[in-house]
């Protein structure tokens, strides 16, 4: 895990001439728990940090974002196909976070990459047709994207559990939002690189 210094959270002072204490990482417990550990900034305080509100101090090797119900009318890329705001939110917030591998997981094709091309389809998840977390499962096993951490996800309910059934140690900034209004705050965040504001 690359770790870099956020330059909005800040708890402790560091007395100038004192030894600054080793960054700590972020650690997953059993359970699929994880554990906050104190972080140095770069001017010079520490913070407390969770993986889940804090995602300024790691950069992703997978970023996972879900497709959308409003769609052009014709075959595209997939980086072109969803043109809601949602879709574009999580899109926006996801190149922010400058991972090494950006999926968009549609509810009928699964994980696309950006260059995809695809048609149009009107498939939510849940349904009858939709992607299964055993079908996902094998396709990042083809990919060999399996062992890959960190990984974050943006999403509704629903994606972040397809999501999770893959990747139990995802990263969920989304989790926990009350509404659309505050996941689109959280994601206006992200995008701007201000970490997660306060819930």
């Amino acid at each position: 895990m690359t770790l870099f210094f956020s330059k909005f959270h800040s708890d402790i002072v560091i007395p100038p001439g004192s030894a600054a204490p080793q960054a700590g990482l972020i650690q997953n417990t059993p359970g699929g728990h994880t554990t906050s550990s104190a972080h140095i900034t770069r001017t010079g305080r520490t913070t407390d940090m969770t993986t889940n509100d804090h995602l300024d101090y790691f950069k992703p090797r997978l970023v996972v974002i879900p497709c959308g119900s409003r769609k052009l009318g014709s075959p595209a890329r997939s980086a072109d196909m969803y043109v809601g705001s949602y879709h574009r939110a999580c899109r926006k917030a996801a190149d922010a976070l400058q991972p090494d591998l950006l999926l968009i997981l549609s509810a009928r094709h699964g994980l696309l990459d950006l260059d995809d091309v695809i048609e149009p389809y009107d498939t939510p998840h849940g349904a009858a047709d939709a992607v299964t977390s055993q079908v996902l499962l094998e396709q990042a096993t083809v990919r060999d994207i399996v062992g890959l951490d960190p990984v974050v996800a943006l999403g509704g309910a629903r994606h972040i559990s397809l999501v999770h059934s893959v990747w139990p140690h995802v990263h969920t900034p989304l989790a926990g939002a009350r509404g659309m209004g505050e996941q689109m705050a959280r994601l206006a965040a992200l995008r701007e690189g201000r970490g997660m504001p306060p819930t």
